[in-house]
């Protein structure tokens, strides 16, 4: 038993130990935002198996997405390392209408090209724990590549509904037939959220004599908006219970941002992903593991607040999906089983984080190779003197959400914006003001620009490419659209 193991025995605040090879549970939110959640805010959506998570585990307050945006996220939760470094800044369109070759919107800019697909040379977190011996399972939304850079082609024995997609767009959607040729279909009307679930329970419960990673990537609560129609029915109702003081709506920039949680669809969506939850915790339970189980909940990027039916609301947060205000970067996230039972922890951490702790966890060495930005949050969890460093963020891209290209750097309370259209920096203070409502950059123009420098110097260091110069501009007229943008 290691040294770490009998200090936490002796601590009855914090939970008892785990074997020495832990199994994992990963459930990763599409979409999903920072009080999206019952034990984070919510007083609309129903989140009960992942609010008795929080109860039994630790909950994040100031826990990061490494983009506002999906795919660079899921990237950097696989690899440790920020999204610049493996080349994917975007979320990933297969035919390529975000890349600059082919843009046809009005903007300043040009967006930077991105890789479309996660390399094979990139070592996955799924490739680290197999060679360690563990099996490992995905099901859900991939997004990282098309066919050949798959879930089983990055380190996964199992793939369930794994594709290029962003979203359940074959078949019926998020109801059985799926069209989804890495998912067989179920019966008619099969719930998506569900299905996923259960093929994770079954592995669990298939697996219970190995160790494992069961990675469950929901395409929850991603458009289209879609519910079961008696959640639909319950939340109808209780949207005609409740009242909300202030306005519906506000402008950010040229977008509407929606301020109240009232949509009865998407509160559906939210409630039967945590059904889907607890289905699989049950698992756990059912199979003997929880003790020997450290489950993570985290989110890929904020909740939809400004596009594509608008449907819930990041306040006291700014912004949502798309944007690098804190409502598009600042998530959920939750772990139990390693650093206590009902403890909240400000500490700022980000997805990078994920790989190196997980391996820690798992009693592996540290990753030997250059390029690697997580910090493990071991320590942080042990209850030990933590100082992760700044956080840093480079979306050189146009959202669909309202977003435009943009940098930021957090350190300790401060946060700095960098917007690339026309080089205007915005300095907040988080720890009086996280709703980003006040600019303090010309109050301290020497701690903005030395956040500048910072920035540059990793931008430099990571590779990060800009966007240019787009010399088809016109002033004045219809920024325009995606071909195939969904909002």
């Amino acid at each position: 038993m290691s040294l770490r193991l009998l200090v936490l025995l002796a601590l009855p605040a914090l939970a008892a130990p785990l074997a020495a090879e832990p199994n994992f549970v990963f459930f990763l939110v599409d979409d999903l935002g920072w009080r999206d959640l019952g034990c984070y805010g919510s007083n609309f959506y129903e989140t009960p198996s992942i609010d008795g998570m929080a109860d039994d585990g630790v909950r994040f307050t100031q826990a990061y997405a490494a983009c506002p945006v999906c795919s660079p996220t899921r990237a950097s939760i696989l690899t440790g390392k920020y999204p610049q470094r493996v080349g994917i800044t975007d979320y990933i369109n297969t035919p390529g209408a975000n890349q600059p070759h082919k843009w046809n919107r009005n903007t300043k800019l040009l967006p930077a090209p991105y890789a479309d697909r996660l390399a094979h040379e990139e070592l996955t977190l799924a490739e680290r724990l197999k060679a360690a011996g563990y099996a490992t399972f995905f099901a859900g939304k991939w997004h990282l590549g098309p066919e050949g850079h798959f879930p089983e082609d990055q380190g996964f024995d199992f793939n369930l509904g794994g594709l290029d997609r962003g979203g359940p767009y074959g078949g019926d959607k998020y109801f059985s037939p799926y069209g989804n040729i890495r998912l067989p279909d179920g019966p008619p009307g099969e719930h998506l959220p569900a299905r996923l679930a259960e093929e994770t329970a079954k592995f669990i419960a298939e697996h219970k004599d190995e160790k494992f990673l069961a990675y469950l990537s929901f395409y929850s609560v991603h458009t289209p908006l879609i519910a079961r129609d008696d959640l639909v029915a319950k939340y109808q109702a209780k949207a005609r219970t409740i009242g909300f003081a202030g306005p519906r709506w506000v402008q950010d920039g040229y977008r509407l941002a929606r301020q109240e949680q009232d949509h009865p669809v998407y509160a559906g969506m939210v409630e039967a992903m945590d059904q889907a939850v607890g289905r699989v915790l049950r698992a756990l339970d059912e199979n003997g593991l929880a003790d020997e189980t450290i489950v993570f909940l985290m989110s890929d990027n904020g909740g939809l607040s400004t596009s594509e039916g608008s449907p819930t609301s990041n306040l006291p947060l700014r912004g949502g999906k798309g944007w690098m205000y804190e409502g598009g970067i600042r998530e959920p996230m939750i772990v139990r089983g390693y650093g206590g039972s009902g403890r909240v922890e400000h500490e700022p951490v980000t997805s990078v984080d994920f790989l190196p702790t997980i391996l820690e966890m798992a009693g592996l060495d540290a990753p030997k190779e250059e390029g690697i930005d997580g910090v493990s949050l071991v320590p942080l969890l042990d209850g030990e003197a933590f100082d992760r460093g700044p956080l840093y963020w480079h979306y050189p891209h146009y959202g669909n959400q309202g977003g435009a290209p943009s940098g930021a750097i957090r350190d300790g309370r401060w946060k700095l914006i960098e917007w690339y259209e026309d080089g205007k920096l915005e300095l907040f203070d988080l720890s009086s003001d996280p709703g980003e409502r006040y600019d303090r950059a010309r109050q301290y123009p020497q701690r903005a620009a030395e956040m500048r420098t910072r920035l540059k110097l990793w931008r430099d260091e990571v590779g990060a490419k800009m966007p240019t110069e787009n010399e088809a501009y016109r002033e004045g007229a219809p920024s325009g659209r995606l071909p195939g943008e969904r909002r």
